[in-house]
């Protein structure tokens, strides 16, 4: 967890230290988030150890640094007070709202925020959504840590939204490949985006993967393990093991008839085979989606695309986990101008409003 930072030089000194939004959000075990859950409408998902206000102080000091804002000093009068408005500069799905207000709050508590649109939303280019009035100094000196949040948010969010969409009747969840330090927000916009999340760390259910196959000496060797693990600890979480083949398969419904297990899903690796024409071939998964027959839940992992996902949710497995939803997201491109006209001027000249 991070740990306690001094306020940074960017805190103006007429700013009171107590934020507006200082709720803890004892409902998923999270500590010193500065959110207020009751006003979520798409609650983040449960940490024990995560602090997320931490995270949003660290944004903010790295981005001042020893000094603060050098061009905001020289250039804009200390009490100078303005209105600027978000822009949506493509569709997508807005996310990061709730965020961005935590943002504002921690560098200044007496902005305020107006949202046309909520978490969750589908925002068209052009839009105006939202608008964040008060001291000229603050608003921008926020304005590139709270964009920061909410395009790679948004990103997250509108490409969850479009596999979720295209995967069902499964699920779509995302995995641990998420920006270091930003897992819970980037999970939390996976949940914004209509998706589910997988395990959020190495701590909250038990993923018996290839190296761990490996290195216990099989399939039901890594089980076992499991098993006794968690009996002897009287631990209760979810178990998923790596199945590569349809042999490994069968190797774990052999050992669940004849062993009572904690194991809760199979993940089905790599049994989406991609074709020379850009098409993939689904029978392997499909046949060990089969085999299992509803025993277990199930998950694909491996070659799922916006292309191949919805052929991927159509072979009866339950769940389908995507490491681009976070590894190798699109910011959405959202801006925030006080002179909206000229950003508009200049938005459709570039044709990005």
């Amino acid at each position: 967890m991070f740990g306690v930072l001094s306020v940074p030089s960017f805190v103006s000194p007429r700013v009171s230290k107590t934020s507006r939004l200082i709720a803890k959000m004892s409902v998923t075990g999270m500590r010193n988030t500065g959110l207020s859950i009751e006003s979520i409408s798409i609650k983040p998902p449960s940490h024990p150890t995560y602090d997320l206000k931490g995270v949003i102080k660290l944004a903010l000091a790295e981005d001042a640094g020893d000094r603060g804002d050098v061009t905001c000093m020289a250039t804009i009068p200390s009490d100078m007070e303005v209105e600027a408005h978000f822009l949506a500069k493509e569709d997508g799905v807005v996310a990061g709202i709730v965020l961005a207000e935590s943002v504002f709050s921690e560098v200044d508590p007496t902005l305020k925020v107006e949202w046309s649109r909520k978490d969750g939303d589908f925002v068209h280019k052009g839009l105006q959504f939202g608008k964040v009035h008060g001291r000229a100094h603050s608003i921008v000196v926020a304005e590139r840590v709270v964009l920061n949040f909410m395009q790679r948010m948004s990103g997250i969010a509108t490409l969850t939204k479009e596999m979720a969409d295209a995967a069902r009747p499964a699920y779509i969840l995302e995995t641990r490949k998420t920006a270091p330090g930003l897992r819970l927000v980037d999970k939390w916009a996976v949940l914004i985006g209509g998706g589910r999340n997988h395990r959020m760390g190495l701590f909250d259910m038990v993923m018996i993967k290839d190296n761990h196959i490996s290195i216990a000496g099989g399939v039901q060797n890594s089980l076992r393990s499991v098993d006794i693990y968690l009996e002897e600890n009287n631990l209760h979480m979810g178990v998923e093991v790596e199945t590569r083949t349809l042999d490994e398969v069968n190797e774990v419904l052999q050992y669940a008839s004849q062993t009572k297990t904690y194991l809760t899903r199979i993940m089905l690796d790599n049994m989406v085979v991609p074709q020379p024409d850009g098409d993939v071939d689904v029978s392997m998964l499909k046949e060990a989606v089969d085999l299992i027959n509803g025993r277990f839940e199930t998950e694909a992992s491996g070659n799922v695309t916006l292309e191949t996902v919805r052929k991927i949710g159509q072979t009866g497995v339950t769940y389908i986990s995507s490491g681009a939803l976070t590894h190798s997201v699109k910011a959405l491109d959202i801006s925030l101008k006080i002179d909206t006209e000229l950003a508009l001027e200049v938005g459709r000249r570039t044709k990005r409003a």
